[in-house]
């Protein structure tokens, strides 16, 4: 289940309900390896660190997403949009279920930037853990 937390002028909901839409389509997109959907929606300098460690340009992430994702039933929990300006940092969590059947969790953060009218994710940070994550004290 998606969340946000952002409460402003219709403008920024505006781009709120834009920003949910690309994180729900960048979940299901890495569970279906739908790079076409990667190709059209990361920028030309785009960056991620993969959950191992490795850091990789737009080239060789589209490489990577077009295996098999290695599980099923992914989703994104809590997340929390922050626009500010023109980018924006979406900060979630996940769950999925490793092939094995167990189930598995982590977290992301996602940085889009506007550029020329339109969402493109600039940069990700990809992170799982062994167990649930404890929740803050």
């Amino acid at each position: 289940m998606q969340q946000a937390a952002l409460e402003s002028d219709n403008a920024d909901n505006t781009d709120l309900a834009v920003l949910l839409e690309l994180n729900r389509n960048y979940v299901r997109s890495a569970l279906e390896s739908d790079v076409k959907w990667y190709a059209e929606n990361l920028s030309e300098d785009f960056y991620i660190t993969a959950p191992d460690g490795a850091l990789l340009n737009r080239e060789a992430f589209l490489k990577r997403i077009a295996n098999p994702y290695p599980g099923t039933h992914a989703e994104a929990v809590d997340v929390m949009v922050r626009i500010l300006g023109d980018v924006a940092i979406i900060h979630s969590g996940y769950r999925d279920t490793r092939l094995s059947g167990e189930p598995s969790y982590g977290r992301y953060t996602d940085i889009y930037e506007r550029r020329n009218g339109r969402w493109l994710c600039v940069a990700a940070h990809f992170m799982r853990f062994a167990s649930p994550p404890k929740p803050e004290q």
